[in-house]
């Protein structure tokens, strides 16, 4: 079965809250009149028992000759109240009856079985429903059993046209209920409604516009709120790819234009074989830097997917540094840099004992290319640049230092964005694709940390990448599995 619309739901639920409470107040008015008619009554009989006590206290000391039958017709014969009066002393005498309690056959207890509280009792005489009260009664320390009666087919009357007037009201109430129930439904839908069409209006062209949100803090605003954070989010994420693409077609233009203009040149007319060797060299420089870029923006890609994750083993840090050394000693020395090492920290450790971390080694090793690339590029002839690790209980630290140009201390937060470069043209280091960083720190977070920078401009540059290390139970397992033979630190 097809549910509801909410605007049919909120009108049913509103409708049966407003009739069930008009039904209960209809039902609790009526009990509230019948009790506070049945009070009053109650009250009226007992201050009619105190009327006759008083009475019968002044017969008491104004003797006459005249029987108490008569004295009492004589006060209560033409009263309401005397017409259902009868009086009984403790030894079951008649003191008084009126005609109409004669009539009813209504007996009378003896004053010592009559309780404190007094007994109620009604029956029908004629048209007339009749309620009694008996009460006992002390005189003079003489004992009487007084009772009284009263019609209530007034009351009964009363109430009566109370219940018919509620029973026809109810009606009227249950259809105002539903107007009611659907108005408040409209009302309350209403800032949702307002929503929807304003999120109808947002698409990919104008993810800018936001969803009105309203002054009172409740749950609509909360929602527009959400909805309005979502909104900054997928507009973010559309200007991310917009301005990814824009960028890794600008960065690919480049080498593709250099590389055609190279191969064009090159057909122009016959050349040497020195010259097509030159231009074949300039040709693999361009492709070279393609694959590069290429490589950067897929494994971008794939992170910006969540399926790049990395699978995390043990990784000997100290033997990819001394990988790295001898990789780049050559370029460095191409350059006229001093390349070298540094193992901070571990002197109480055996001499090129391995630093295992949690860590994907190829990754890793990406990693300190890009750093040594750019320290390389970034480092003038002379210079020099230095790879670090620092161990310390928990953390082995390795680090990438350079005596280069620097980075000025109000962009050391944008290095690490995607295409971000620090004024290459003005600080006359050599320009790259600026996707390396932000490679780099992805790498960082899938090893659960973060590069930290100390760098100035003019003071050279320090990159820091704290890794949780290994326990020495790793090292001691595998040395005895497989030997070890400690390498020499350079």
């Amino acid at each position: 079965m097809k549910p509801l619309p909410i605007r049919v739901r909120l009108t049913v639920w509103y409708s049966v809250m407003f009739a069930t409470a008009a039904l209960l107040l209809s039902l609790t008015s009526w009990w509230m009149l019948r009790r506070t008619i049945h009070a009053t009554i109650q009250q009226d009989f007992r201050e009619r028992v105190d009327d006759v006590s008083m009475q019968l206290h002044q017969f008491a000391i104004q003797p006459s000759d005249q029987p108490m039958q008569a004295r009492f017709d004589a006060i209560y014969h033409f009263r309401d109240d005397g017409k259902w009066l009868q009086i009984m002393d403790s030894n079951g005498a008649w003191i008084y009856r009126s005609s109409r309690m004669i009539a009813a056959h209504e007996g009378l207890a003896l004053p010592g079985s009559i309780t404190s509280i007094g007994i109620a009792s009604e029956f029908r005489q004629g048209t007339r429903h009749v309620h009694t009260f008996s009460s006992a009664v002390s005189v003079d320390g003489q004992m009487y059993a007084v009772e009284l009666g009263a019609s209530t087919n007034k009351q009964e009357a009363l109430l009566l046209q109370f219940g018919l007037e509620l029973f026809f009201l109810t009606p009227l109430v249950l259809v105002a209920a539903i107007v009611a129930g659907h108005h408040m439904s409209r009302k309350a839908l209403d800032p949702v409604t307002q929503i929807a069409v304003e999120a109808r209006r947002i698409s990919d062209r104008n993810l800018d516009l936001r969803l009105p949100v309203s002054s009172t803090d409740d749950e609509i605003s909360h929602l527009s709120k959400t909805l309005n954070n979502m909104l900054s989010r997928i507009d973010a994420g559309y200007r991310s790819v917009r301005d990814f693409t824009a960028n890794a077609s600008h960065e690919l233009r480049t080498p593709l234009a250099r590389l055609r203009t190279e191969v064009e040149i090159a057909l122009l007319r016959p050349r040497s074989r020195e010259e097509y060797t030159e231009t074949l060299l300039s040709v693999q420089d361009s492709a070279e830097e393609m694959t590069r870029l290429t490589e950067n923006l897929l494994m971008l890609a794939r992170a910006d997917a969540d399926s790049a994750a990395l699978a995390l083993e043990p990784v000997d840090l100290w033997s990819l540094v001394l990988a790295a050394q001898t990789e780049w000693s050559s370029i460095a020395e191409k350059l006229n840099l001093s390349l070298e090492v540094e193992r901070i920290g571990v002197d109480a450790l055996p001499t090129g004992r391995p630093v295992f971390i949690l860590g994907d080694s190829s990754s890793l090793r990406r990693l300190l290319r890009i750093l040594l690339d750019n320290a390389c590029k970034c480092t003038p002839a002379g210079g020099s640049i230095a790879i670090g690790v620092e161990v310390t209980e928990e953390l082995a630290t390795l680090s990438v230092k350079d005596s280069g140009i620097g980075i000025p201390e109000d962009e050391h937060h944008r290095v690490f964005e995607r295409f971000y470069r620090v004024n290459a043209d003005k600080s006359g280091a050599k320009s790259g694709s600026g996707l390396g960083l932000s490679l780099a720190a992805w790498i960082a977070e899938q090893h659960q940390s973060a590069i930290d920078l100390k760098s100035a401009l003019g003071s050279g540059s320090c990159f820091l990448l704290p890794l949780r290390r290994i326990d020495d139970g790793f090292w001691c397992k595998s040395e005895r599995a497989v030997g070890y033979s400690g390498v020499s630190e350079t």
